[in-house]
């Protein structure tokens, strides 16, 4: 099978219930925008040398996918023909525990803080705001038609874990968060 196709040359992509759309269609941002945070924590994963980062980034890239293949299907049937592509509460719930073990060692915010720190805390922060982009555009589509609920809940707890993670990161590099 080749890469290309050559079938969206005139700017309309294919969904996987086989209808066509324009590559700006809302369905089509919202997908494109978990693909873009996917391969950033991709380059996050790749970076780093801590093992439990890693294994978590790891897992929560196959939930991306998960929710992709979710996005991309406006007739909702994946989930029936791959128990992969579900995204279900206990996705979310470990989400949380990544939350709340991480955010148990860190000090407590009096203020905001500027993103940035360390080379792996500035791209979790960069991580964090293509997360909240992603669930706008997912929020969006949203009230066009009906979209898995789960998935912005999961997207919403994201974002705080990867808030959490760019804070551990700074921390772990000895790098302190500058308040704004």
């Amino acid at each position: 099978m080749k890469i290309y196709t050559k079938t969206g040359d005139r700017g309309e992509t294919g969904l996987s219930d086989g209808s066509r759309v324009p590559k700006s269609d809302h369905r089509v941002a919202a997908y494109g925008e978990i693909d873009e945070l996917n391969a950033l924590l991709g380059t996050v994963r790749a970076e780093t040398e801590n093992a439990a980062l890693g294994s978590l980034l790891h897992a929560i890239q196959r939930d991306l996918f998960a929710l992709g293949a979710q996005l991309a299907d406006p007739s909702t049937r994946v989930v029936s023909r791959k128990a992969k592509a579900a995204i279900t509460s206990a996705e979310v719930e470990r989400l949380e525990k990544a939350i709340d073990a991480r955010d148990e060692e860190l000090p407590p915010l009096r203020t905001f803080i500027l993103p940035g720190g360390s080379p792996t805390g500035a791209r979790l922060h960069f991580a964090r705001t293509v997360c909240r982009r992603a669930e706008r555009a997912i929020a969006g589509l949203a009230q066009e038609g009906p979209v898995e609920p789960l998935i912005l809940t999961y997207v919403n707890r994201l974002s705080d874990l990867l808030f959490v993670l760019a804070r551990q990161a700074n921390r772990d590099a000895g790098t302190p968060e500058e308040p704004w």
